[in-house]
């Protein structure tokens, strides 16, 4: 499984907007064969800042996203509204999605 993060600083004056703006290429996104999940979480830190956690299948599932139609649409206006150079971490991982926590279980009632 492919597994990236990737930290988006956007403007300030768009930070309030960044959900809406991602919201197509998100649906699209989670609509690809190949596809594990994409999620969009916002920063505790940073109020300008969104970090974007998302899997695909395989290295195949992968080069398919980026070379999607609306990845290219995204990567297109994103420059527009980010305030940096997004960082990420793209990795291959064993397993096929998330597994569950070893070390903490939800105590019986």
């Amino acid at each position: 499984m492919i597994f990236i993060v990737v930290k988006f600083t956007v403007r300030p004056d768009r930070s309030a907007d960044w959900l809406s703006l991602v919201d197509e290429f998100t649906r699209a996104t989670r609509q690809e064969p190949g596809n594990v999940f994409f999620e969009w979480s916002k920063s505790v830190d940073n109020p300008d800042q969104f970090v974007l956690v998302e899997a695909f299948a395989s290295a195949e599932a992968g080069g398919l996203h980026v070379n999607s139609d609306h990845f290219r649409t995204a990567m297109a206006w994103m420059p527009e509204v980010i305030a940096g150079t997004p960082e990420i971490i793209n990795t291959e991982v064993p397993g096929t999605g998330w597994g569950e926590m070893a070390e903490l279980a939800p105590r019986e009632a």
